[in-house]
């Protein structure tokens, strides 16, 4: 597996954080020439992501969420990554609707939204020691 390019980001976890880190990694995708809705399931996909860190991962606390996007021929592999609480039951978190957090009306979609606009979606995570989300997105030949 040759990278062809590769950015890493790492921010504080604060929501207005979210959108700053899609953008990024829609300008770095871009270099790919993608559609326009190729990079929106990759923006939006980003957001899921990354707004899970800071709610889920690090709850009321300010922690750091690190991105890694890779370039691999016409693929693009982005890692979510964070330090927080790391999720009990990845089986459970991945399942439609189900959220840990019901009182702030979360809808429990995250992962299924995630896993329809990317080709493959990886959950690693360690209760204490945080959660790796990588998704990967195949984009037509160049």
């Amino acid at each position: 597996m040759k990278i062809d390019n590769e950015m890493k980001l790492e921010l504080l976890s604060k929501s207005q954080n979210e959108s700053f880190a899609r953008s990024v990694v829609a300008a770095f995708v871009s270099q790919l020439d993608t559609t326009i809705e190729e990079l929106a399931d990759v923006k939006t996909a980003v957001s899921e992501a990354v707004t899970n860190a800071i709610i889920h991962g690090y709850e009321n606390k300010i922690g750091t969420v690190v991105i890694i996007s890779r370039i691999i021929e016409n693929t693009v592999e982005i890692e979510v990554i964070d330090s927080g609480k790391g999720i009990e039951n990845i089986d459970m978190a991945r399942q439609p609707l189900y959220t840990s957090k019901p009182e702030l009306e979360r809808s429990g979609m995250g992962f299924t939204v995630m896993e329809s606009f990317m080709d493959e979606v990886e959950v690693t995570s360690s209760p204490g020691q945080g959660t790796n989300i990588k998704m990967r997105k195949t984009f037509r030949s160049l």
